[in-house]
């Protein structure tokens, strides 16, 4: 998206589902030398097309800038990778994948899905541009190029002779500032008989759930399934059958393949676009209260901090999400109320979160400390956390989940 036109469909924007104010990076955590340095700041500010009703964030950085040091590796969340074992095992049978078949998976991460089919012996390729995480699928065993998907590299590799029999997205699209582009890539990439899933949250729940604290600069663009048609018809490929998911709090996973050899259409597609036009999703009244929804939610997070400090209750967080940069940054809540989160992931301990600057220890930190109690960021795997951090019920810690309103869990 350039000026104020949409990603896809080039109309002017005019819109504006929720402005959250300014917010550094979602991941560009702090390493302590840098404590004192200023950060940049971009604009948190969401449109609605209301031609093609793709809900969309301007691109204040380059793609290379945002995933050129990632922090996420998919592999630390057990959940997750449950997910994409059930993934693995349901493809692999539905699309009679043989040891002759080859699955690519774009933002392949640290491996972890295409680990399970390269067990079943199927020849397996990442593409991941984070170079650092591309590095760990590489040692891991798993043939990963680091480079940005679209069509340009979609027709390199098949004048290569390269091409898919499936091809894998998961979280991607969202992250894509050349929708247009990438969407072209998959027509170019898949076999004349493949077919593509690609996963993302859906932008129904965002609203229904008020999730705006997956809002932030990584995420260009919140999707439909209408919208994401009208994408994939315009690069003549069609969705035939969808799976409604409860992953990162209600998400799509879409099954495309090229017009010309596309599975007749299965009745789920049409009974999710029924269900948005019904919600209002193709019309600017079904977004507006939003940004209300956002204030009620905000004062709500902010009232349970104010409450904990007044009592002289400690409070930590689970978890360096981009989920908790939104949320602390848009609040205006630093260490003086949420004195440390913990993570899982290496890379992320020892920095601190952007903006607020709230530090990032090891898990263990949770139970050294004893909080009374403990946010959990990542509340699309609460029930995750909670099992794992049972302990703290030891002292009476309790856990919270902040959206769409404090739920203190017994």
């Amino acid at each position: 998206m350039s000026g104020n036109a949409c990603r896809f469909c080039r109309a002017p924007l005019f819109f504006v589902l929720v402005d959250l104010g300014m917010s550094p990076p979602s991941n560009s955590f702090v390493p302590p030398e840098r404590v004192n340095e200023a950060m940049t700041y971009y604009p948190l500010r969401v449109f609605v097309c209301d031609q093609c009703w793709l809900v969309q964030l301007p691109a204040y950085q380059t793609p290379a800038q945002t995933f050129s040091d990632y922090a996420y590796f998919s592999s630390y969340s057990t959940s997750w990778m449950e997910h994409l074992k059930r993934y693995a095992r349901a493809a692999c049978e539905r699309f009679e994948l043989a040891r002759s078949s080859v699955v690519v998976e774009i933002a392949s991460n640290d491996g972890g899905l295409l680990r399970l089919f390269r067990e079943r012996g199927l020849t397996v390729l990442g593409i991941e541009p984070a170079r650092n995480v591309a590095a760990v699928a590489t040692a891991g065993g798993i043939p990963t190029l680091s480079e940005f998907f679209g069509e340009a590299l979609a027709r390199k590799l098949a004048a290569q002779g390269q091409s898919a029999d499936l091809i894998v997205a998961n979280n991607v699209l969202a992250h894509v500032p050349d929708l247009n582009g990438f969407v072209a890539g998959l027509h170019e990439f898949l076999k004349p008989e493949g077919v593509a899933t690609l996963e993302f949250p859906l932008v129904a729940k965002l609203l229904e759930r008020t999730e705006f604290d997956t809002i932030y600069h990584e995420h260009l663009s919140y999707f439909s399934l209408g919208c994401v048609r009208r994408i994939f018809e315009a690069h003549r490929l069609v969705i035939f059958d969808v799976d409604e998911l409860p992953t990162h709090g209600g998400s799509l996973r879409i099954y495309a393949a090229r017009s010309a050899s596309s599975p007749p259409v299965m009745p789920s597609v049409e009974r999710v676009i029924a269900a948005e036009q019904s919600a209002g999703l193709e019309k600017v009244g079904g977004y507006r209260g939003f940004d209300q929804r956002v204030r009620a939610c905000k004062h709500s997070f902010m009232t349970f901090l104010l409450d904990a400090a007044n009592s002289g209750d400690r409070v930590a967080g689970y978890g360096a999400p981009a989920k908790a940069t939104t949320l602390l940054n848009s609040c205006g809540a630093g260490s003086e109320l949420i004195e440390f989160t913990v993570d899982r992931n290496p890379y992320k301990q020892g920095k601190l979160i952007p903006g607020v600057r709230v530090p990032i220890k090891p898990v263990e930190a949770i139970f050294e400390f004893k909080p009374h109690y403990v946010v959990v960021f990542p509340w699309n795997i609460a029930d995750e956390i909670v099992e794992q951090l049972s302990g703290i019920r030891a002292w009476g810690g309790r856990f919270v989940v902040p959206i769409p309103s404090v739920n203190v869990l017994a």
